[in-house]
């Protein structure tokens, strides 16, 4: 049985529609993203799961429990970071973690989660003077205290330089390797592809698809692209005829050829047959970026020529 679910999602704020109609599942032991545009509906979504937020329509389920019913047990069970949190200024990273602790009948031992999390060192220091990195690692330890079964991370290294946000994503599959279920919702593609099992795409507050980061590309139509600069003169229209190719564009002295899988191969192929060599060559593949960006504009011309 999968440890979330997802069915029917409804939520309007007045003359807003929040999230409409969204389902999915999340099964033990894997990351599940929310991804989406910002105002997308993926806060409210994991808000309802929580049971911080009522849903007009539709059922979930945590743990096979209603988060709303049985809140008490949900909180038990599930670990939280949310969006935006903030500590007081003066209390110290052991301070906050053992207020945590108190919390839970069982709790993990505070003092090993901060060496896990790399916070050992600073135990005993105050909140303020923390880095954005050790708050979110804070943060992350805050969620974790409780020894949850799932964790819930909302937009969690928004605002972190590069150097803290890969930090982070090592703590993250520190967690799932602990056995801890995560759902994360983030709107950083390559945080997703990174870390991700599978994901749900919300735009509108509609559900786009779910699938495996690869299989959101393989959806959008994702291609290849190879770049060169083609050692004596060669026909574009020549390449256009390979089987795998989908266009062929000239800048300069340089080509630029798109295509499905396998058309690295089959171009690198036809040069060869003819003796051409391909200086400068780039090979770039789509990225969960690309797809990320096809989907949305599809999904809202679909929308358009449905009204």
């Amino acid at each position: 049985m999968p440890i979330i679910e997802v069915e029917h999602l409804h939520k309007r704020y007045g003359d807003r529609i929040a999230v409409e109609d969204v389902s999915f599942a999340v099964e033990r032991g894997e990351v599940f993203g929310i991804i989406g545009p910002n105002g997308a509906g993926k806060t409210t979504t994991v808000e309802i799961v929580e049971g911080l937020r009522r849903a007009d329509r539709g059922r979930v389920s945590v743990l096979g429990l209603d988060p709303r019913r049985d809140r008490a047990e949900v909180r038990r069970r599930l670990g939280v970071q949310l969006q935006s949190s903030q500590l007081p200024d003066k209390i110290r990273v052991w301070e906050a973690l053992d207020l945590y602790a108190s919390f839970y009948p069982s709790p993990a031992d505070p003092r090993r989660l901060t060496e896990e999390l790399g916070l050992g060192g600073q135990a005993a220091t105050p909140y303020a003077k923390l880095s954005g990195g050790q708050k979110q690692r804070l943060s992350i330890a805050l969620a974790l205290v409780g020894d949850p079964e799932v964790a819930v991370l909302d937009e969690l290294t928004t605002g972190l330089d590069p150097q803290a946000r890969r930090e982070t994503w090592g703590l993250i599959e520190q967690i799932r390797d602990r056995g801890v279920t995560v759902l994360l919702v983030t709107h950083f593609m390559e945080e997703a592809e990174r870390l991700c099992d599978r994901v749900a795409l919300i735009a509108s507050g509609r559900l786009v698809a779910v699938d495996t980061p690869a299989g959101l590309v393989r959806r959008a139509g994702g291609a290849q692209r190879l770049r060169f600069r083609p050692s004596t003169e060669v026909d574009p229209h020549l390449i256009r005829k390979i089987p795998q190719v989908t266009t062929v564009d000239r800048s300069g002295d340089h080509l630029d050829v798109t295509g499905e899988d396998g058309v690295v191969q089959a171009v690198s192929a036809f040069l060869t047959e003819r003796g051409i060599t391909a200086t400068d060559l780039r090979v770039e593949q789509s990225t969960l970026d690309d797809a990320f960006l096809t989907l949305i504009d599809n999904s809202t011309l679909i929308d358009r020529s449905s009204r």
